[in-house]
């Protein structure tokens, strides 16, 4: 039985507590595989993909967990476009090729390395 044929709890918070109401979501299996993949594709879960996609369905602006939970460490950023382009290539590629695209996507390709404003300038 999964997360949303369950029966959930009557558990309205009252006034005060800093808490947001549950809902349960009655959709297809289809609609679910679509909103799981949507999850995916984001770098999120199912909770917060229907959350995201209401608020885009109904033009209202992202809640403030969702402005809080972007990550601000570029090395998290970083990490966060890895995952994303390694998910995007061709699995049958042999490792050394998906690490060496990887690497021209997220550093830019050796050619422009003395263009960029985020590398300390080398030494003459």
């Amino acid at each position: 039985m999964n997360d949303f044929t369950r029966k959930m709890p009557c558990d309205t918070p009252g006034p005060g507590t800093g808490r947001d109401a549950i809902s349960a979501v009655k959709m297809s299996e289809r609609l679910t595989a679509e909103v799981d993949a949507w999850a995916e594709a984001h770098g999120t879960v199912r909770s917060t993909a229907i959350r995201q996609l209401v608020e885009l369905g109904l033009g209202s602006t992202p809640s403030a967990d969702d402005v809080n939970s972007a990550p601000h460490d570029p090395v998290a950023i970083e990490d966060s476009a890895i995952r994303q382009i390694d998910r995007l290539l061709d699995q049958s590629l042999p490792v050394a090729e998906r690490e060496r695209r990887i690497r021209r996507l997220t550093e830019g390709p050796p050619e422009f390395s003395d263009q960029r404003i985020d590398l300390p300038k080398p030494r003459k």
